[in-house]
């Protein structure tokens, strides 16, 4: 699969990197087909180097906002403060709905993460999470 993204979208999610460091940040992409249309921020609630959680009411509020405009959830992204844009253990967990199921909370959704392990070139990649299965994805920009 490929994802394509405006390249201002993914300047945005490196500045909201930079912007909420030491801490992981996280939000959300919303559009069609696979383009992006809309970036939301999201406050992590965790205020964590470590992990995140978006606040509730605004995943509530953001997922009405798509729903209204018959968009899709198209991307879910986070940072890594200190270390590789790949998943993580708990990433994939976040991802999956427990044993006995198992199966992804977000079917169909990208995982954008955007790594500043080294801080004067952010690294952007992509994944798909399914079923604890982690793959990563081509990004295209547009």
């Amino acid at each position: 699969m490929v994802l394509t993204i405006q390249q201002m979208y993914i300047d945005e999610m490196v500045a909201h990197a930079i912007q909420d460091a030491p801490d992981e940040c996280c939000g959300i992409l919303a559009g069609t087909r696979d383009q992006a249309t809309k970036l939301y921020r999201m406050t992590n609630v965790e205020a964590s180097p470590y992990r995140y959680s978006m606040s509730g009411t605004e995943l509530l509020h953001t997922t009405q906002e798509i729903e209204r405009n018959g968009w899709d959830l198209l991307v879910i992204y986070h940072s890594h403060t200190h270390s590789e844009a790949y998943p993580s253990s708990t990433d994939v967990r976040m991802a999956t709905w427990p044993e006995p199921d198992g199966t992804s909370i977000w079917p169909g959704t990208y995982y954008v993460l955007v790594s500043l392990e080294l801080p004067d070139r952010p690294v952007v990649r992509a994944f798909t999470i399914a079923d604890g299965v982690v793959l990563e994805e081509e990004i295209r920009t547009a």
